[in-house]
C-alpha cells in the first residue's frame, strides 16, 4: 500500500494571526503560509485595495494565503498590529506619521512593508451645489470620513493649516461605514464628503451619481499656507480622468499610505513578501489603478525615515539596487 509523502515546503513559524495551513494535491502537500491583513470598514479605499492586494499577491505566490479583514481603519490597525493580533495592515500616512513620531502616544517599533498609494485630500459636492471653496463649506454638514480611518486625521491636519477646527467650524459627522457617504451627498444630509487617494470609492461614487460632483481642495495659496504649518504633508496632484467627468488636474495636498507590518514578522517573511510583490508590479497595477503607484522606489522615497523599512525589504530592495 503506497503512503502518501508530505512534502513542506518553506515552513514559517507565525506569532499572532499567521499559521501554517496544508493543502494536499493528488500525493503532494503544498505548505501555505498565512498571513492577516488589516484593511477597513466597507466601501472605503481600503479594502479595495487590500481585497486586490491579496488576490495579486495569492496568485504570484500560491504558497501565500494573504487573508484581507475589515477593520474600523487606521486607528485600529495599529493597536492590532502592536498585540500581534495582525501580521499585515494599511495605515493611512497622517496615522503613520503620528505613530511612528510617538506623538499622542508612544513611538511605535511597526516596519513598513510597502508605500501603497499617494493621498491627496479634498471635499466632493454634488455638481450642482452652491459651495466652491472650503471657507463656503464652514457651518455646514460634512462627512469626514469613517471613525478609526485616517481620513478625519488627514483633514484636520489641512483645515488646522487654515485656522479652521474640525468640530468646530463644521456640523462634523463621522461614519460606521466608508460606504454611507456618497448617499449621504446624494440626498443633502451633508454638504460635502470629505476623502483622499485616486480612485477613492467614495469620490467615484458621487462623480457616477445622477447628480454629478465638483471637487473643492485647496488653492495654492492655501496649500502654501497649511505646508508651512504642516511640511510633513506633501503638495500632490490628482491627475485629470481620474474620476467621471474630471477633466482637468486637481491640485493639492496629503501624504502617503502604506502596508505596515507587526514588529516581529521575520526577517525571511518580509522579504519574500516585497520579492513577490514588486516582481509583478504591472499586474497589480493593471488589476486597480490606484496600485501603479505600490512600487519599491515610492516605498524609499515615501518612508519618513529608511530604517521604518523593514530590515528583509532593505535586504531585497538592496539587491535590485533601489536602496544603499
Amino acid at each position: 500500500m503506497k503512503l502518501r509523502s508530505l512534502i513542506m515546503l518553506g515552513a514559517v513559524l507565525f506569532a499572532g494571526a499567521a499559521t501554517a495551513q496544508n493543502q494536499q494535491d493528488g500525493d503532494k502537500a503544498i505548505s501555505k503560509t498565512t498571513i492577516s491583513l488589516g484593511t477597513a470598514t466597507p466601501g472605503g479605499g481600503f479594502p479595495l485595495y487590500g481585497n486586490a492586494f491579496a488576490d495579486v499577491m495569492n496568485t504570484a505566490d500560491p504558497a501565500l494565503a494573504i487573508a484581507p479583514r475589515n477593520t474600523k481603519g487606521s486607528n485600529e490597525n495599529i493597536p492590532l498590529l502592536e498585540k500581534g493580533e495582525l501580521d499585515l495592515a494599511l495605515v493611512a500616512g497622517e496615522p503613520a506619521y503620528e505613530a511612528f513620531a510617538g506623538i499622542g502616544r508612544a513611538p511605535v517599533r511597526l516596519k513598513i512593508l510597502t508605500a501603497i498609494y499617494s493621498n491627496p485630500g479634498m471635499f466632493v459636492v454634488r455638481a450642482d451645489s452652491p459651495y466652491k471653496s472650503i471657507r463656503d463649506l464652514v457651518g455646514q454638514p460634512v462627512a469626514f470620513g469613517a471613525k478609526g480611518s485616517g481620513l478625519p486625521i488627514l483633514a484636520r491636519y489641512v483645515l488646522d493649516g487654515l485656522g479652521l477646527k474640525q468640530d468646530e467650524d463644521f456640523k462634523a459627522i463621522y461614519l460606521d461605514r466608508a460606504g454611507d457617504g456618497p448617499a449621504m451627498v446624494e440626498d443633502g444630509r451633508v454638504a460635502a464628503l470629505w476623502g483622499a487617494g485616486i480612485g477613492w470609492p467614495g469620490f467615484a461614487a458621487v462623480a457616477s451619481s445622477a447628480s454629478g460632483a465638483r471637487f473643492i481642495a485647496p488653492s495654492a495659496e492655501e496649500i502654501a499656507r497649511i505646508r508651512a504649518k504642516h511640511s510633513f504633508l506633501k503638495a500632490l496632484t490628482v491627475p485629470a480622468g481620474s474620476y467621471p467627468k474630471q477633466t482637468e488636474p486637481i491640485a493639492s495636498l496629503g501624504s502617503w499610505s502604506f502596508v505596515l507590518t507587526r514588529e516581529d514578522l521575520p526577517d525571511d517573511v518580509a522579504y519574500r513578501l516585497a520579492k513577490t510583490l514588486h516582481a509583478v508590479e504591472s499586474v497589480f497595477c493593471k488589476k486597480l489603478a490606484q496600485a501603479c503607484e505600490t512600487t519599491a522606489a515610492n516605498t524609499v522615497a515615501a518612508a519618513p525615515r529608511p530604517e521604518l523599512i523593514h530590515p528583509g525589504v532593505m535586504k531585497y530592495f538592496r539587491e535590485i539596487d533601489v536602496a544603499k
